[in-house]
């Protein structure tokens, strides 16, 4: 390597080697033909945002003549919003004061805000296995020694857990217990108990990220970590969600101890989250059911996963195995072994369909022959037009390598 070559590597911090770009976010580079019917996106139904309502409320702010709402603003957030917040939680029979909440941009945000407050090079974190990418790159970039326990059907492998907890000492665990990302699993009644146990006393936080437990179009509420172990959770939340994504309006719920961190780590990245849109958010809440539109993008989420999952019973071979998500916007797929989830994407991109191969989610590289589909973004028709055309690839595959 030429000098020139070691000065510019050399001008860059240590911590970001070896920090990839977001998959998803290169992916979709190559989905966004208009030819393409795209499995891949996390996105939420545009067609579902409330416009006219958001129009309306927006309106009402700018002409209440209060000029405070283009002022700056506190760290912590709009107090308004947060008990707002606040109230949501204790519809779900939970104790959240406003004060421990943080007003952040997205919860991508709050990853990162947690990572710098909690993470030195070389500690170790529990994820799930298959993880959230999102987590994974923001924590990466800090260089935790990760701990990847397997998913089962009911949640995280408790045993596994329980072992990785006791023997490895890790300073935080993140999970993500309802309709998970990517594999669209909720954790029973009897994991969550389980692993709040297994976290009980120890020098461990539970970080608990919920972006997607209120789109939930099958069965009944399950409790948050939060009942059992308070004083050791910490909460993400989002209105990308059942509001709108653009406004980027996240949240944590943290102990007081935790919470004092997280404010400077706030003030440093960026003084305060967008204030306008904190009040203008606010404003919505008061003046419309937001539950009521929750409900209308739960419904039409519950049809299109219907539909995929008509699709994929009607097309897919038997030896491809799939989730059967309660609510959120994922199902995971589970392929033959012989067959790599990268090379299909790559073949299924040339006909037009396209989703997120596996190997993301994971932390240790390997190639893997898993997939996330996103049923969120496209209508019956163009699920079962993508299912089909993408099974007629993986039958093409399997036979190829029988």
């Amino acid at each position: 390597m030429d000098s020139s070559s070691e000065s510019k590597k050399m001008a860059f911090a240590q911590r970001m080697e070896g920090v990839p770009r977001s998959f998803i976010r290169e992916i979709l580079k190559v989905a966004i033909s208009p030819e393409v019917i795209s499995f891949a996106g996390g996105l939420p139904n545009k067609e579902l945002f409330p416009l006219e309502a958001l129009s309306a409320s927006a309106q009402k702010l700018m002409t209440s003549g209060d000029r405070n709402i283009l002022q700056y603003s506190n760290t912590e957030g709009y107090i308004g919003l947060r008990r707002k917040i606040a109230e949501r939680y204790a519809k779900k029979g939970l104790s959240v004061n406003p004060d421990n909440i943080l007003i952040t941009n997205g919860s991508q945000q709050g990853l990162d805000l947690l990572a710098k407050v909690f993470i030195n090079e070389g500690d170790k974190i529990v994820i799930e296995k298959p993880g959230y990418l999102g987590a994974i790159q923001a924590f990466s970039v800090f260089r935790p020694s990760f701990i990847p326990v397997p998913l089962l059907d009911d949640g995280i492998d408790t045993i596994r857990f329980e072992e990785a907890v006791t023997n490895e000492s890790p300073r935080l665990a993140y999970l993500i217990p309802n309709f998970q990302n990517p594999s669209g699993i909720s954790y029973s009644s009897e994991t969550r108990q389980r692993v709040a146990d297994i976290c009980r006393n120890r020098s461990l936080y539970l970080i608990e990220d919920d972006p997607y437990g209120d789109i939930r179009f099958k069965g009944g509420s399950l409790p948050s970590f939060y009942h059992f172990i308070p004083e050791q959770t910490i909460m993400l939340g989002t209105f990308s969600k059942t509001v709108v994504p653009a406004f980027r309006l996240g949240w944590i719920v943290a102990p007081d101890n935790v919470m004092d961190k997280l404010i400077i780590a706030k003030q440093a990245a960026d003084l305060h989250t967008d204030y306008f849109t904190q009040r203008l958010v606010c404003q919505y809440l008061t003046d419309y059911d937001v539950d009521n539109h929750i409900a209308t993008i739960s419904k039409s989420y519950g049809k299109q996963a219907k539909a995929m999952i008509a699709a994929i019973e009607q097309y897919f071979p038997p030896e491809v195995k799939y989730t059967r998500p309660e609510g959120g916007m994922f199902l995971w797929l589970t392929l033959p072994d012989d067959i790599n989830a990268m090379e299909l994407f790559e073949r299924a991109i040339q006909e037009n369909v396209a989703f997120v191969p596996g190997n993301p989610f994971y932390t240790d590289n390997e190639n893997v022959n898993t997939c996330r589909l996103n049923f969120s973004c496209s209508n019956e028709s163009e699920i079962f037009i993508g299912i089909q055309k993408l099974s007629q690839v993986i039958r093409e595959m399997m036979a190829e390598n029988a």
